[in-house]
């Protein structure tokens, strides 16, 4: 990448993304966040590399870990932590917690525990907007275990049929819970392929990569602009936690040899020693960008617990629909 600024950007929004989750995790035990939490600790240039490749009008939808997505496209870090808070200034009004955060103002159209439940509402929302003519491109994220869902296949089908402006990020982590990918798929199945032969412009890279994935998120944005057909991308990736929850390392059925070796290829660690050795990031830069985000996350949790919790039999003015 020839643009200093763009990397320094990127690099700043994984550290960010990192510094606010490893802070919720520190601080879940204080029992003043009451909702299941999950992390996308080590999965974070995911969120960065593709979000910024977005513009502010595409819409996004995720899953159960979405936190990074929410950051990374632009959401309040005050709304968010409120929100897990269970409070009402949070995102969702309080109504909600980690795992269906909104805010259509960031282009965040929801995220939902259900896996691959987020897919077909995603291309629901990308038939919209290709309804109304309008330019906006719907992404979805959703993780390895997604794909073998009946949902996914259905919209993969149904994406290309309608020529649907629709961008399909699978971060493939390589567990769905506690259960690996070797335990659920055939080692000759290729999700790539998949989408291929469902007619879309597919590809498949190092989700620890924030400029790799930059790299084909715009090549994939391109080819739905141009070519009016839907995208798939899939990203190897490694989450540092639990399934759920902020236990370190995640679990005993994952080997410890796995999580040393994907923990060398750290999003954050990996850039930061990159960006440094090119002289692009320096330790003064570095400094600036931690007192930043601390101050930021300072403020966030300050704001939480000074809010108010919602009125649930008298607060009419946020339903649920309207």
């Amino acid at each position: 990448m020839e643009n200093e600024s763009l990397e320094l950007d990127l690099f700043f929004e994984i550290l960010r993304i990192r510094r606010i989750e490893e802070t919720i995790a520190d601080r879940y035990a204080e029992q003043k966040m009451r909702c299941p939490m999950h992390f996308s600790i080590g999965q974070e240039a995911i969120a960065v590399g593709v979000c910024k490749a977005l513009e502010k009008k595409d819409a996004i939808i995720s899953h159960h870990r979405c936190h990074a997505h929410y950051l990374a496209k632009g959401g309040n870090l005050n709304k968010m932590i409120a929100e897990l808070h269970g409070k009402k200034t949070g995102c969702s009004f309080g109504r909600a917690g980690s795992m269906h955060l909104v805010d259509l103002n960031a282009g965040m159209y929801g995220s939902t525990a259900i896996a691959a439940n987020t897919i077909p509402i995603g291309v629901g929302l990308a038939l919209a907007s290709s309804l109304k003519n309008e330019k906006e491109i719907t992404t979805i994220f959703f993780g390895d275990g997604a794909t073998e869902e009946g949902a996914f296949a259905e919209s993969l089908n149904f994406a290309s049929l309608k020529s649907l402006p629709t961008l399909f990020i699978c971060e493939n982590n390589l567990y769905s819970m506690y259960s690996p990918l070797s335990a659920r798929q055939s080692k000759k199945r290729d999700r790539v392929k998949i989408a291929q032969a469902n007619g879309l412009f597919a590809s498949h890279g190092n989700g620890n990569d924030v400029e790799e994935v930059y790299r084909l998120t715009q090549e994939a944005i391109h080819h739905i602009r141009t070519q009016k057909e839907p995208a798939f991308i899939e990203l190897d990736t490694y989450r540092f936690r639990s399934h759920v929850g902020p236990k370190e390392d995640g679990e005993e059925c994952r080997p410890e040899a796995e999580v040393k070796a994907w923990k060398n290829t750290c999003p954050l660690k990996v850039y930061e020693k990159k960006l440094l050795d090119q002289n692009i990031l320096t330790s003064a830069i570095l400094e600036s960008m931690e007192a930043k985000v601390a101050a930021e996350i300072e403020y966030a949790f300050s704001f939480a617990e000074e809010s108010p919790y919602p009125e649930f039999d008298l607060d009419y003015e946020k339903p649920y629909a309207e």
